[in-house]
């Protein structure tokens, strides 16, 4: 992604932001500036599809549920119940609030399911008029989907420390301070809410344990003497490595971990 794209999703963000009824400035309030956001759009992008647009219409191998766009916004077809939380039909409801044109058929559907029941299906649907029609859509909205995942993100802070035992809801009031006062901080907390959620949703665990912002926080607790970010990206790395040696499925420590820590080295200032 080129110079001029990245100060376009700037610009965009900027507008989209504007335009929608979102406290920013509350007590954990992202404010970024625009070269600032422009950095995070541009840091996802790569982190989720290695900045291919290719990889914008995508389906994992060993997953039930296609991902798309730079957040590889989780859509489930119908009848799969998936324990993770659906995140593409919010941003096409975020899109329409915006004012953006959503494609005819994508408007249409009702329910929001996606419209091919498994993998082989889905890729058998490539060059069909719809999956032409969702690939440009999502290449033509880079900058609306980054405001997305912001916006989820900022909803997120406040509930996540909600749900938090009371004991510990000032200590995780203070990290997440400390994260949103930088640009890398701030990255971290909107690229791991997009990455593994805000850690509330029941089905969201192992074994009982969850992966997500909520236990990244209280496990920040154990390197409290670290810098935040630094704090951050190891606690997550904790989490996500207990992730792995909880689930059922191999792939998930053999092929997906080594990836996920990858990921975490990118939580660095700018």
């Amino acid at each position: 992604m080129g110079p001029f794209t990245i100060r376009v999703f700037g610009v965009f963000i900027a507008l989209v932001i504007l335009a929608l009824p979102v406290v920013w400035a509350d007590r954990f309030g992202l404010s970024l500036t625009p070269a600032q956001l422009d950095w995070v759009g541009a840091r996802i992008y790569q982190n989720e599809c290695a900045s291919r647009p290719e990889c914008l219409v995508h389906w994992n191998e060993g997953e039930d549920f296609p991902s798309l766009g730079i957040g590889h916004f989780i859509w489930y077809p119908g009848g799969v119940d998936g324990p993770f939380v659906e995140s593409f039909p919010g941003l096409v409801r975020f899109a329409r609030q915006a004012g953006a044109a959503v494609p005819d058929w994508l408007a249409e559907l009702s329910p929001m399911d996606a419209p091919w029941s498994d993998r082989s299906g889905f890729l058998a649907a490539q060059s069909e008029p719809r999956m032409a029609s969702l690939r440009q859509w999502l290449a033509d909205t880079r900058g609306l989907q980054v405001a997305y995942i912001l916006d989820r993100a900022q909803a997120s802070l406040a509930q996540v420390v909600a749900a938090a035992p009371a004991s510990q809801q000032a200590s995780m009031s203070r990290r997440l301070e400390a994260l949103v006062a930088t640009a890398g901080g701030s990255y971290a907390l909107i690229d791991y809410v997009n990455f593994k959620g805000e850690g509330l949703a029941p089905g969201e665990a192992y074994q009982g344990q969850g992966w997500g912002l909520l236990q990244v926080l209280q496990q920040m607790a154990h390197y409290e003497a670290l810098p935040a970010l630094d704090a951050f990206r190891l606690s997550a790395a904790d989490v996500l490595t207990r992730r792995a040696e909880n689930a059922e499925r191999d792939i998930e420590r053999e092929r997906w971990l080594p990836g996920w820590l990858n990921r975490l080295e990118t939580y660095q200032e700018p």
